[in-house]
């Protein structure tokens, strides 16, 4: 029989994209209020490699990526994700953008091993967390590298999330390091 153990502290990470630069703003400072600081923080990069959200939240998303100061445990996730989709609901009546969706957000989590992403969807490789939420490992770390899975999304393939993980898995050793 196997020892039951609790995993370690994970790096609470997230990406937020939408159509204007004041969406991005106002859901960094919401997270930041209510998950804590923001360590790391990608630029806005450009959200080119699908148009599936551009009947919902229009042309030219710009995407970007955060990672939070303070660790958490791993089953934090569901949490995060509905609290994510209430504050989206919240900005979206807000008003002040023309489209049905005017900020995604997107939580999740970086080991030193993968990315794990919160989700509503039900698919084939996602596992069921409760509460509506669904997880999946969307890249996984083996051999200096990040790799991909078949069901990666197509911009989490790209060196700028790539470099960005990198930098996350760094703090997380630091982090794990000084907490001995």
């Amino acid at each position: 029989m196997g020892q039951i153990s609790r995993p370690g502290p994970v790096l609470g990470f997230c990406a937020i994209y939408g159509q204007h630069r004041e969406s991005l703003a106002w859901a960094r400072a919401r997270l930041a209020g209510e998950w804590g600081p923001i360590a790391l923080q990608s630029e806005a990069l450009p959200f080119t490699e699908t148009r599936y959200y551009a009947a919902s939240m229009g042309e030219d998303l710009q995407k970007q990526l955060l990672a939070f100061e303070v660790l958490q445990p791993p089953d934090f996730l569901p949490r995060w994700k509905l609290q994510s989709n209430d504050w989206e609901a919240e900005y979206q009546a807000l008003g002040g953008h023309d489209v049905e969706r005017a900020v995604n957000i997107d939580p999740g989590y970086v080991t030193l091993a993968k990315l794990v992403l919160a989700t509503t969807k039900d698919r084939d490789h996602r596992l069921y967390l409760g509460d509506g939420i669904f997880a999946e490992v969307t890249l996984h770390y083996k051999h200096g590298r990040w790799q991909s899975d078949r069901w990666t999304y197509a911009d989490y393939q790209r060196p700028e999330y790539h470099e960005f993980l990198d930098r996350c898995r760094d703090l997380l050793k630091r982090k794990r390091l000084a907490s001995g």
